[in-house]
């Protein structure tokens, strides 16, 4: 290996170290003066010898750039680290939350709130202050609403390329034959629930609300209440 192999390899080392996000390979090409296909064999040199060696930290290629991260097998030694005595975990309402905009976005809060049946009010301004999603631009429709999508932040967080990297929904969808059994079993359910009623205990048509109708009517029969 030649010494200049060995002063891009620690440039690219050291762009990386420093960063506080991931660093696009255009970026770092562009700095060491290289092509980007050479910064993206160094890096994946780099990522192969780290492995080999069993370092505790690896390279890593997430939100279309490079970044060293800690191993996973290190987990629980690092949250004693970072994140002991301190919560930094979403609550289900924002995990929901971020779903639904990973993969509609971009959309509006109101359009987040219409597909989860509650307010997403808080849980979006809690993505926003966690720097998850992000404001894009302005919906077309009426009112120009605000749409949002998810950050690089984000897949940073899950490890992800890009947002092509998500696993498709119907991997998370039952198949039809689970559908097919649970709408059988709610449709028994439905019929084992009605025919239990006893016909006697049912109101009189006419009694469902309100006094009986004899108490409607007058005592005396001069018809002086007026008919409904």
């Amino acid at each position: 290996m030649t010494d200049e192999s060995i002063e891009v390899r620690q440039a690219v080392e050291a762009i990386v170290m420093v960063a506080e996000e991931p660093v696009p390979p255009g970026l770092m090409a562009q700095l060491i003066e290289i092509p980007t296909g050479q910064v993206e064999a160094i890096c994946a040199q780099l990522a192969e010898e780290y492995q080999a060696e069993g370092r505790g930290f690896e390279l890593v290629r997430v939100a279309g750039g490079y970044r060293f991260r800690s191993r996973p097998e290190a987990e629980s030694y690092v949250k004693r680290f970072v994140v002991s005595g301190q919560s930094s975990r979403l609550s289900s309402a924002a995990l929901e939350t971020l779903a639904i905009v990973a993969y509609k976005q971009p959309l509006s809060r109101a359009q987040v709130s219409a597909i989860r049946g509650v307010n997403a009010e808080g849980a979006m301004r809690t993505l926003q202050q966690r720097g998850l999603v992000q404001e894009v631009g302005r919906d077309p429709g009426p009112g120009n609403a605000r749409l949002f999508a998810t950050t690089p932040a984000f897949l940073e967080r899950l490890g992800l390329d890009s947002i092509d990297d998500l696993p498709p929904l119907v991997d998370f969808v039952p198949d039809a034959e689970v559908i097919e059994a649970l709408e059988t079993s709610l449709m028994a359910d439905n019929r084992s629930g009605s025919s239990g009623t006893d016909g006697q205990d049912m109101p009189a048509r006419g009694q469902e609300h309100g006094p009986p109708v004899s108490m409607l009517e007058p005592e005396s029969g001069n018809g002086d209440v007026p008919t409904v």
